[in-house]
């Protein structure tokens, strides 16, 4: 089985920003930084992050500056320090509380959209830094509450961590992590049609999140016998992804099919197929669909097409 490396990088990834968590406890750096007229905020609203340019098909993120940040503040969300970015702080804040935010702003500051409907379309800078900033406040805005004794908490390391007010016991962000992977086998690969989308004609790799002592192999092995019922042999890292949507980090994979025989888990599945070289590359013609292009689904898909030979003899 040949390795195939990442031909680019995923979406969100390559942040452009210094994360300098070193000044996350400088609280006169974070106070200054807040007041700062230059400093640099990325609004999010009930998971949405403000972009314009979205109807013309040419989004680019909007950051929020001076005034227009400080009314946004006024929402009374939760904040949190992200960086540097090209020298200028960059704090993420939530406006969730307000039923809607672009009052509070000046006009012609476009929407808040849904990152993923035009993340490929987005700078890759900006798509990590709204990326980024939508997982954070996710955390923020569910964990208000002590997950060992109940009771409240407090921010702390400029809202990079949350402290029980009664126990003491300390919260940071959590990033569950999940494998994802293409199973090859004699020039096929092996996707299935999830029981989560079923108004759709997609087809996608299989997916999982890792279990508590279980390695990255392992749990590639487990979730695809669990879901099609076919053993796995070598498995190869290819790339990674963050994927708040809403806290994940997908760890990708080819993986080496030992077996030909599927047998589905109705629960998770309503199909899966193994496809030729030929059906990959003309999806429509054969009654499916891919994976959306800014996922790590599509580009695990993309390089094994592009190592394959004309017939899929390579794999």
């Amino acid at each position: 089985m040949l390795s195939i490396p990442a031909s680019r990088p995923n979406a969100y990834s390559g942040s452009p920003l210094d994360r300098a968590s070193n000044r996350r406890e400088d609280a006169a750096f974070i106070e200054a930084a807040l007041a700062d007229a230059e400093t640099l905020f990325v609004p999010v609203w009930r998971s949405r992050s403000l972009m314009k340019g979205v109807p013309e098909g040419a989004p680019e993120a909007v950051l929020l500056t001076g005034a227009a940040a400080e009314a946004v503040r006024m929402a009374g969300g939760p904040w949190a320090f992200l960086g540097f970015w090209e020298g200028r702080p960059v704090f993420a804040v939530d406006c969730s509380q307000a039923e809607d935010p672009l009052p509070l702003l000046p006009e012609g500051m476009g929407a808040f959209t849904d990152l993923r409907a035009v993340a490929g379309l987005l700078p890759p800078g900006e798509a990590s830094v709204l990326a980024h900033a939508r997982g954070l406040m996710h955390w923020r805005t569910r964990h208000r509450f002590c997950g060992v004794c109940g009771a409240g908490c407090e921010p702390r390391s400029a809202g990079n961590a949350m402290a029980c007010t009664n126990c003491g016991t300390q919260h940071f962000p959590r990033t569950d992590p999940a494998v994802i992977m293409l199973v090859v086998r004699e020039g096929r690969c092996l996707l299935g049609h999830s029981t989560r989308f079923p108004n759709s004609v997609m087809y996608s790799t299989l997916a999982g999140f890792v279990e508590p002592g279980e390695t990255l192999e392992e749990a590639v092995r487990r979730e695809v016998k669990e879901e099609a019922g076919i053993d796995v042999g070598e498995v190869l890292y290819h790339s990674s992804q963050p994927w708040p949507f809403p806290a994940s980090i997908m760890l990708g994979f080819h993986a080496e099919g030992l077996s030909d025989e599927i047998t589905i888990d109705p629960e998770e599945l309503r199909d899966a197929r193994w496809f030729t070289v030929e059906q990959m590359r003309n999806p429509e013609a054969h009654g499916f669909a891919l994976p959306r292009g800014d996922s790590i689904a599509r580009r695990l898909i993309e390089d094994w097409l592009a190592e394959a030979g004309p017939a899929g003899t390579r794999r």
